[in-house]
């Protein structure tokens, strides 16, 4: 079995690659995950390499727990917490506190980060630097920023890693040096950091997404499956717990296509399944940048919009709002890019801390979208940023 921190990288990410065709995708494990449209199965290929039922279960399971912590403060809150001692690592402040950036190469990263940047804000008589180096998406940048990082005095080490198994080593070796170290938002294959911290995670969105566009959909249609890249551990195990929902309703998915994460790419995309099989039923996606694009698809070929899942950005909402979609919105919430930077000075006190750190990972129904509309905000802001308390807000994250 896969070590738990190995799921879960971003929501969202996205370091783009390769080409949506007409023809079935291909999923990471190399076998056809799109189906024929013939209505003799569903239509899903191969469960993906990266499925783990006990994770599975796992996650699902905690999208019903009561979170421990702060009311009205999700990004300190745990699910299930199970504490580490961290009495090793207490030193006296200010400190130094590095952060290696897989990158800033999507909305959902730039917009998480300017709230990490707010909330060492709040914090500028405990932390006297706050060193961040972007890797651009690229994974030999981010090993030698570590083990740059490695020689500059840090007192704590963040880390979100661009992949999962190449940034291991890397991060095995700043463990090495005695430094405590906090992954978030996408695992590595080891248990030496001090904690990892992320949401639920990507079998809780996935199946989430799925199991609403199954209740919504006519019984018998035909669902198509849009994903951002195969490979990266969030968006394989999205991909792989919608797989098993569907493969459970006997779902009819036509089609599981990448769209690089490119609006005009996946507007053709629907365009042409449109073309193939006259109606679409339901659309599932493993992120929702390019929703918008989806949306629209359907509406310039004259074609209602059939339930529809997207995420917490909010030119999703607007439209869910404006064209009365039925949809639904799980998320990925970028307030988690606070927790490492509170993480990491709870655990320079000496404090026990949550490993893994699970935060609540909630998700936007018809019944609560209001609550998360604001028109004063740009398209690409992400409403679960928890960052309406933080400095700079609103200007910062406009």
């Amino acid at each position: 079995m896969r070590h738990s921190m190995t799921v879960l990288a971003v929501s969202t990410l996205l370091v783009l690659a390769g080409c949506a065709t007409d023809e079935p995708a291909t999923g990471a494990s190399g076998s056809p995950s799109a189906g024929t449209g013939s209505g003799t199965g569903s239509g899903t290929g191969e469960q993906s390499k990266f499925f783990v039922r006990a994770e599975y279960d796992e996650q699902l399971a905690l999208l019903d727990a009561a979170p421990a912590g702060p009311a009205g403060k999700p990004w300190e809150q745990a699910l299930n917490p199970a504490m580490v001692e961290t009495a090793k690592f207490r030193k006296p402040g200010p400190y130094k506190i590095c952060f290696s950036n897989a990158g800033l190469n999507n909305p959902w990263r730039q917009v998480g980060f300017k709230t990490m940047q707010a909330e060492v804000d709040t914090h500028r008589g405990r932390i006297s630097e706050f060193v961040h180096v972007d890797a651009e998406g690229k994974d030999q940048k981010q090993i030698a920023d570590i083990n740059d990082l490695l020689g500059k005095g840090c007192h704590a080490l963040i880390v979100s890693p661009n992949t999962t198994a190449t940034l291991t080593p890397a991060v095995e070796a700043a463990c090495e040096k005695g430094l405590p170290v906090i992954v978030f938002d996408r695992g590595v294959d080891t248990t030496c950091p001090v904690t990892f911290i992320n949401p639920i995670g990507g079998y809780g969105f996935g199946h989430v997404a799925a199991e609403f566009v199954t209740r919504k959909m006519k019984r018998g249609g035909k669902v198509l499956a849009l994903r951002i890249l195969p490979g990266v551990d969030v968006l394989e195990t999205r991909w792989s717990a919608a797989k098993a929902a569907f493969d459970k309703a006997g779902v009819d998915v036509v089609g599981v296509e990448f769209t690089d994460g490119d609006p005009a790419r996946t507007k053709k995309i629907v365009n042409d399944y449109i073309q193939r099989y006259g109606t679409i039923d339901g659309v599932w996606m493993d992120a929702g940048a390019v929703a918008g694009a989806a949306v629209e698809a359907f509406e310039d070929a004259g074609k209602p919009v059939p339930p529809i899942n997207g995420e917490d950005q909010l030119d999703f909402l607007r439209l869910w709002k404006d064209k009365k979609l039925t949809a639904i919105a799980p998320t990925y919430p970028t307030y988690q890019w606070r927790t490492p930077i509170i993480a990491a000075l709870k655990i320079l006190d000496g404090e026990r801390v949550p490993n893994p750190w699970k935060l609540p990972q909630p998700t936007i129904t018809q019944d609560n979208l209001d609550e998360y509309l604001d028109p004063t905000m740009p398209p690409l802001h992400y409403a679960m940023c928890g960052c309406t308390d933080l400095p700079g807000y609103p200007g910062r994250w406009k």
